[in-house]
C-alpha cells in the first residue's frame, strides 16, 4: 500500500492516473465520503503492492535503503537503474513490499443498551482483520454476579472469522469505574470466589476464549491485592483452558502515582497475564484541551517503559479509532465532540478546511469556523498516523494492536493492517 497526501489542484482522477489505477478503485478502498471533493492534506491509501518514493534533495539509494529497510543494490535492481547512478529530483522509485510479521489484533465493541445495525456492520467489516473481539463489558455487581452486555450475533461473527471472543470484566458502576467496588472485590475472598465462579461459568456458557480484566481506578493500596486476584483468576483460566489478559493504564514508571496508575503493577501483571492491553491513548480527551489523542512521543515512552517490565510479545498497543472536535478557546468544563476519521474528513470537506499534519505528534488536524462564528480545532487519525504506530509496533517487537472502539468507521486502518502484518487467528 502507498499513502498519498492530496495536494492543491489534484482530483481523484489525476491521482489515479499517477498510480495507474481507476478513480473507482481508490474511492472504494478508502470508502471516500467525498470522492468529488477531496481535501487538501487528506491522506489516501493507494491499493498497490509496495509503494513509491519521489526523490527529494539529499536522497541517495543508500539512505533510501536504510529508510525502507532494503539494500541499495536491491533498490537499484527493482528500479532497473545503476546502483552508482545519481538520482534526479522528482524521480519516482518503486519500493517493493517488505515481509509482514505476524501480529495479534483486538477490537472492543461497546453496545449502548443494544447492538445497533451500524455497530454490527462495523464488527462484521473488522472481524477478518482481528484475532480477538471484545464486547464491552461484563460489569461486576456487588454480590459477585455479572451484568451482561448485549451480544446479538457477535459470537457467530467471531466463529465465522476464526476470532477469539474476549470476555471483558469491569468494575463499572453508573457508567464510571468504581474505586469502592474495586476495593470490595480485592479484599473479600468469599466475594472473589463467587465472582470467579460466575465469570468462568459465563465464559463456558457463551464460548469466550479469553478472560480480560479491565479494572480501573482501583485503590492505590490494593496494588498487590490486584496482582494476587489476577493470579487466582489465571490459575482458574489455565484449568479451564482459557487465556487471561489485562487492560493497563499508560504508565511511564513504576513510581507513577494516581488512582488510574498505582494499582497497575506492570511487572507483576506482565508475569501473570498471557498478554496485556496498554491503553496508550486519551492524551487528548473530551474534557481536556485540544491535542492529539495518541501522539507518537508519549505513546513511545509508555511502550518503552512497558517492555522494560514485561516481554514485548505480551503487549498490545492501544489505539483509538476516533478523534475530537474542540470549540476554541478551550474552557475547562466544556466537552469536545467525538467523531470518526471518516466524519472528520467529511467535516473538513464541508468547511473547506485544509488538513495539516503535525510531524512531531504524527497526527492530522484542521481548523474551521462554524456557522455561529466559533473557532474549532479537530484532531483525528488518518493513514499516516496509523502507519507511524504500526512502524512503532514493529520496531519494538510488540504482540500487536488493540482498538478502542468499533462503530467509528475507519476503512484505511483495516487496509493498512493487511499491508503491514499477517493477522494471527487463535481459534
Amino acid at each position: 500500500m502507498h499513502i498519498h497526501v492530496v495536494e492543491q489542484g489534484q482530483s481523484l482522477t489525476s491521482i489515479a492516473q499517477t498510480y495507474g489505477l481507476s478513480a473507482e478503485e481508490i474511492a472504494r478502498s478508502n470508502d471516500l465520503p467525498n470522492p468529488d471533493q477531496l481535501v487538501v492534506g487528506q491522506a489516501l491509501v493507494i491499493p498497490i503492492t509496495g509503494s513509491y518514493h519521489w526523490v527529494q534533495p539529499g536522497d541517495t539509494l543508500y539512505l533510501l535503503g536504510q529508510r525502507y529497510q532494503i539494500s541499495a543494490a536491491e533498490l537499484a535492481r527493482v528500479n532497473r537503474i545503476s546502483q552508482y547512478q545519481p538520482l534526479s529530483i522528482g524521480q519516482r522509485l518503486y519500493i517493493p513490499p517488505r515481509p509482514r510479521p505476524a501480529a495479534d489484533f483486538n477490537a472492543y465493541a461497546e453496545p449502548q443498551r443494544q447492538v445497533t445495525p451500524a455497530l454490527e456492520a462495523d464488527v462484521r467489516r473488522a472481524a477478518p482483520h482481528l484475532t480477538y473481539l471484545a464486547p464491552f463489558s461484563f460489569r461486576i455487581l456487588r454480590d459477585g454476579s455479572l451484568a451482561r452486555p448485549p451480544l446479538n450475533d457477535f459470537p457467530a461473527i467471531a466463529r465465522d472469522n476464526q476470532v477469539l471472543l474476549m470476555m471483558v470484566v469491569t468494575n463499572l458502576e453508573g457508567g464510571q469505574f468504581s474505586t469502592e467496588l474495586g476495593g470490595l472485590v480485592l479484599n473479600d475472598e468469599s466475594l472473589q470466589n463467587t465472582l470467579l465462579d460466575n465469570i468462568f461459568n459465563t465464559a463456558q456458557e457463551l464460548g469466550f476464549g479469553d478472560i480480560h480484566f479491565d479494572m480501573e481506578a482501583l485503590p492505590p493500596e490494593d496494588r498487590d491485592a490486584y496482582a494476587e486476584f489476577l493470579r487466582r483468576a489465571k490459575a482458574r483460566a489455565e484449568r479451564a483452558g482459557l487465556m487471561l489478559s489485562v487492560a493497563l493504564a499508560p504508565k511511564t514508571s513504576a513510581e507513577q502515582q494516581g488512582r488510574w496508575y498505582t494499582a497497575h503493577d506492570y511487572g507483576q501483571i506482565g508475569e501473570i497475564a498471557d498478554f496485556v492491553v496498554i491503553m496508550s491513548y486519551e492524551w487528548g480527551y473530551s474534557g481536556g484541551p485540544p491535542m492529539p489523542v495518541s501522539p507518537i512521543g508519549p505513546v513511545r515512552r509508555v511502550l518503552q517503559y512497558a517492555i522494560s517490565e514485561m516481554p514485548a510479545d505480551k503487549i498490545l498497543m492501544g489505539q483509538n479509532l476516533y478523534g475530537y472536535d474542540w470549540t476554541l478557546p478551550y474552557e475547562p468544563g466544556t466537552t469536545a465532540r467525538a467523531l470518526s476519521p471518516q466524519a472528520a474528513i467529511a467535516l473538513a470537506a464541508r468547511e473547506n478546511a485544509a488538513i495539516q499534519y503535525d510531524a512531531q505528534a504524527q497526527a492530522p488536524f484542521f481548523d474551521y469556523t462554524d456557522d455561529e462564528g466559533r473557532q474549532h480545532r479537530v484532531w483525528f487519525e488518518d493513514a499516516r498516523s496509523i502507519q507511524a504506530k504500526f512502524n512503532l509496533v514493529k520496531q519494538l517487537g510488540l504482540r500487536g494492536v488493540s482498538y478502542w472502539k468499533l462503530g467509528l468507521p475507519f476503512p484505511q486502518n483495516w487496509l493498512l493492517i493487511e499491508s503491514n502484518f499477517r493477522v494471527r487467528k487463535r481459534r
